[in-house]
Order: structure tokens, then C-alpha cells, then sequence
């Protein structure tokens, strides 16, 4: 029982983290016109990963005229 304690203690930083990346990434994805709840969900699975897909991807426009 103490190892599970130990175990979730020790991995608290990391979903702490994971959550705040997450939330950066959803006000990226929205400062690229893109659908952040979307973009936080996926960041939530994959992370660092849709950090770079949010980089690297250029901003949709919001009007063609």
C-alpha cells in the first residue's frame, strides 16, 4: 500500500505539468484560429508532440476578403 502512495506522490509534478502544457497549447491553437478544447484534448494525449504540430502548422485565416 505505502508503494502506491510513493507511485502517485512521484507522479503528481508530471500530470501537474502535463495539465499546464495542455492549457498552453489550447491558447496556442486559438491564437492560430484553431479550436482549442480540440487542441487540449489532443495535447492531453500526446503532449510535447502537439506542441510542435501547433509550432511548426501556419495560422488559418478568419476571412478570405
Amino acid at each position: 500500500m505505502e508503494q502506491f502512495s510513493n507511485l502517485a506522490q512521484g507522479a503528481a509534478p508530471w500530470f501537474a505539468g502535463w495539465g499546464t502544457l495542455a492549457l498552453i497549447n489550447a491558447g496556442l491553437a486559438q491564437g492560430k484560429n484553431r479550436n482549442g478544447l480540440v487542441w487540449f484534448l489532443l495535447s492531453l494525449v500526446f503532449g510535447p508532440l502537439a506542441t510542435l504540430a501547433i509550432v511548426v502548422m501556419p495560422k488559418v485565416r478568419s476571412r478570405i476578403f
